[in-house]
């Protein structure tokens, strides 16, 4: 199996006066596992099928290693999609559901064993090539699915929320299992998610799409850490986000007037602000903590129990906050007051203006 890279050279959609996705770029690299997350309607998998031929876009071009895809068909292309469903053939065996597209390629029935038995190797499987879809769980039939899209050798595997039908912890199960299966057979994965789980976990790197427009590219950690735009800081974890006009900037240290008094963070993007300048201030809630002295007070409002976290909503001076509290301890009750800190180099400054929900 090869690796191809994949590039969006300025790709917009537009269906009637809807504009589903505005003007992206960026490119894909060969053997990289990366992410479109955002919201339902957000267009990542309008873009998904733009890559895979199914959409032809608007303006701009689609390329796969440096070849422009303008009017190449869907089985022309050296993509697999794996879709929502799994569209799997319930009556079929598991091996003839791996091999029917070399079946459809004229390929003959021992080379397709051959092939569907190395392929349920590869996925874990080994064995179960006899069976019915429907005697396999909902993790074994997933697996199934990304074999399938494997028999015919891609150089790019389009996956389109695969795992939104698994519970929870078959979910987190899966995640691993998928990207063990990338690194192994090094193929360009191009992942479609609202789950930012998924995405955090999964991928090189994560593209964050909000309204048809790409807000920002980066590795996980940088998206978490390092959020560029209001929506990226608001969409990708929880975050207490607090407004204030910028009182003075020095590098990348802001400090904001705030109702909750003077409050500091590090300018998102390297941006340079101007004093009087509406801003938010986005604070992770794991990041706050109780202390003696701390930068501002609250008011906690209630606390919830989630095994090793207990999550405290406060208020502080109108605006809405949370902690995330680890481990055990007493509760804090509903009406105490409590000072809070945090660390400023790991807090966000961002315009206010332009943010977009």
């Amino acid at each position: 199996m090869t690796t191809r890279d994949v590039r969006l050279d300025h790709v917009t959609i537009r269906f009637g006066a809807h504009t589903a996705v505005d003007n992206a770029l960026l490119t894909i690299e060969g053997g990289e596992f990366f992410s479109f997350l955002g919201p339902s309607g957000c267009g990542k998998t309008t873009l998904l099928r733009c890559v895979s031929g199914f959409i032809e876009p608007t303006e701009g071009r689609v390329l796969i290693g440096g070849k422009d895809m303008s009017r190449v068909g869907p089985n022309k292309r050296p993509t697999a999609l794996i879709f929502q469903n799994l569209a799997l053939f319930p009556l079929m065996s598991v091996a003839d559901n791996i091999a029917f597209p070399l079946e459809v390629r004229g390929v003959g029935r021992k080379e397709r064993r051959k092939r569907a038995d190395e392929l349920l190797e590869l996925i874990a499987l080994p064995g179960v090539g006899d069976k019915k879809v429907y005697e396999l769980s909902g993790g074994q039939r997933q697996r199934v699915a990304i074999a399938r899209a494997l028999a015919v050798e891609p150089d790019i595997l389009l996956l389109d929320e695969p795992l939104s039908a698994l519970d929870l912890k078959l979910r987190q199960h899966m995640r691993t299992e998928l990207r063990a299966i990338q690194k192994q057979v090094g193929l360009t994965f191009i992942y479609i998610t609202h789950d930012q789980g998924e995405a955090l976990t999964m991928s090189d790197r994560v593209a964050v799409m909000n309204a048809g427009v790409i807000e920002q590219i980066d590795d996980p950690v940088t998206i978490y850490e390092r959020p560029k735009t209001p929506f990226v800081a608001g969409f990708v974890g929880e975050t207490n986000t607090i407004a204030g006009k910028v009182m003075s900037q020095s590098g990348l240290d802001v400090v904001l007037d705030t109702p909750l008094g003077p409050l500091a963070g590090i300018a998102g993007g390297g941006r340079h602000f101007s004093v009087g300048e509406a801003c938010l201030l986005f604070i992770r809630p794991e990041q706050l903590s109780v202390q003696a002295a701390g930068a501002f007070s609250a008011t906690v409002v209630k606390e919830e129990f989630e095994g090793n976290l207990r999550h405290v909503f406060l208020d502080g001076a109108g605006t809405a906050l949370r902690l995330s509290r680890v481990g055990g301890g007493a509760p804090l009750a509903p009406g105490t007051s409590i000072a809070l800190s945090y660390d400023h180099t790991r807090s966000t400054v961002l315009p206010a203006s332009g943010a977009r929900a």
